[in-house]
């Protein structure tokens, strides 16, 4: 089978990411990080009825038409209102009403001024200016109008969306269930944190990176653990879970040394391989297959190669999943803080991260075995095939994570 490029990996993967067909009504905050299986619609006017934007007085402008500040216009203060208040009667020419921020406007007017502008003298105030219609004044469906989308089909719902929905009345939203995802790492040497470091071991890293930002994408996430490098027994505990999670994700084993085991462990499950092997450093001897209704993809066990290949392949395609319908990671062009001194012969991806000004910094390290100098980075630098070394200053194209 050849080599991909990467946005064939993906276009494979997605065509065989089925999103999840269940759903269910939960209440907002239970949806922070869902994925919307409805559009849902502004039920009213928000706000839904004229305001004030501030504290003060309001009355109607026309009062004021003789107004100066050698001959201010006295107004009778007729009442007084606060958010969450609603003054029931008009205000005729002549009259004002005390108005706090958010509170409703009266009938008959049509302005407010500040509180600190005006002379307060007993039950009138003294306004020593013109005032126009409908100054300081916010209209109802100023915000949103009635009939406006307000969540869509397909979208993730984070902090601000609800919000929004809980300014129009809505307590429940209607989501996908979430995605079922079981994590695994393959090799002998693998230990748990806690176990006593041994000769030849190393802790698991992979399976808290892979199981962590499972979490973090709102995944239901079933924690294998570590799989031996035995073909059989690894088919087997993959197998227990096809009918059970919507993708097996594991890291390792996919290279082409004597304990690679997942060439094996594929026909063994009687799965379908997809591919293997992409056109991308780190991370290029991932594979992806089906098994029934699961995705399976296997990630390369060096720590950066997992974690870049999981963001670039398998995120998309676990968005998919979710019933997302915006899953590719987006893009832009920046210039590079620092230089990177190496040729390219192959399409290679960099660990970065963006800076306020604009420019996108790297580390020192970038080896794919290298974990530590991935933390803090948010953007990955995609260096094509055949490029040279970098200097700093050159325009680059960027991921954003």
């Amino acid at each position: 089978m050849q080599d991909i490029e990467l946005e064939q990996a993906i276009e494979v993967l997605l065509a065989h990411a089925v999103p999840v067909a269940e759903t269910e009504r939960v209440p907002l905050l239970e949806a922070v990080g869902r994925v919307a299986a409805e559009d849902v619609y502004a039920a009213f006017d928000n706000p839904p009825f004229d305001r004030s934007p501030l504290d003060g007085y309001t009355f109607a402008s026309a009062s004021t038409a003789d107004a100066s500040a050698e001959h201010p216009v006295r107004l009778s203060v007729i009442g007084e209102e606060c958010a969450g208040d609603f003054f029931a009667g008009a205000v005729g020419a002549g009259e004002c009403v005390r108005i706090m921020t958010g509170g409703a406007i009266p009938k008959g007017c049509d302005c407010v001024v500040r509180q600190e502008d005006v002379r307060e003298e007993g039950n009138a105030i003294f306004v020593p200016f013109t005032s126009q219609p409908f100054e300081n004044y916010c209209y109802a469906g100023e915000d949103i109008k009635k009939g406006n989308l307000l969540v869509r089909r397909g979208q993730r719902i984070h902090a601000a969306q609800i919000a929004v929905l809980a300014s129009e009345g809505y307590a429940a939203v209607c989501v996908h269930r979430r995605v079922r995802i079981a994590v695994a790492s393959t090799g002998d040497e693998l230990l748990q944190p806690g176990e006593p470091l041994r000769p030849g071991k190393i802790y698991n890293s992979n399976l808290y990176l892979l199981a962590g930002r499972l979490k973090e994408l709102g995944a239901e996430v079933t924690v294998v653990g570590s799989v031996p490098d035995d073909v059989e027994r690894a088919a087997e505990v993959i197998a227990s879970y096809a009918d059970r999670v919507d993708l097996f994700l594991t890291s390792g084993g996919v290279s082409v040394g004597k304990k690679d085991i997942m060439h094996g462990v594929v026909p063994a499950l009687g799965a379908e391989r997809l591919f293997w092997r992409v056109c991308m450093k780190p991370g290029a001897p991932a594979i992806a297959y089906t098994r029934g209704s699961m995705l399976g993809i296997a990630l390369s066990g060096n720590p950066f190669a997992a974690y870049a290949t999981f963001e670039l392949m398998a995120r998309p395609a676990i968005a998919r999943l979710a019933g997302e319908t915006d899953v590719l990671m987006p893009r832009r062009r920046a210039m590079l803080a620092d230089a990177f001194p190496k040729p390219c012969h192959g399409r290679r991806f960099l660990r970065a991260r963006m800076e306020a000004d604009g420019r996108v910094s790297l580390p020192d390290q970038h080896e794919s075995g290298s974990l530590f100098s991935a933390a803090g980075c948010d953007a990955f630098v995609d260096v094509p095939a055949g490029t040279p070394p970098l200097a700093a200053g050159a325009e680059v194209d960027v991921v954003i994570l």
